[in-house]
């Protein structure tokens, strides 16, 4: 059996905690962002948790 490959844009995009918890990064904070008030944009800044239903798919891809 061959080695299982990662999801090349998947690790590009999510990254994993010291606890196991899958980290990504927030949408809508590439362009028109001139129409979007500052408090919003700061909120968007930073990354936060993948949901934990979404968690076991983006694991597989990552071969986790």
């Amino acid at each position: 059996m061959p080695k299982m490959k990662t999801h090349s844009s998947a690790k590009k995009r999510f990254s994993t905690t010291g606890s196991g918890k899958v980290k990504r990064f927030q949408a809508n904070t590439s362009h028109l962002l001139r129409k979007r008030t500052k408090t919003r944009k700061n909120r968007l800044n930073g990354s936060t948790l993948v949901s934990a239903a979404d968690e076991a798919r983006i694991k597989r891809l990552l071969c986790i």
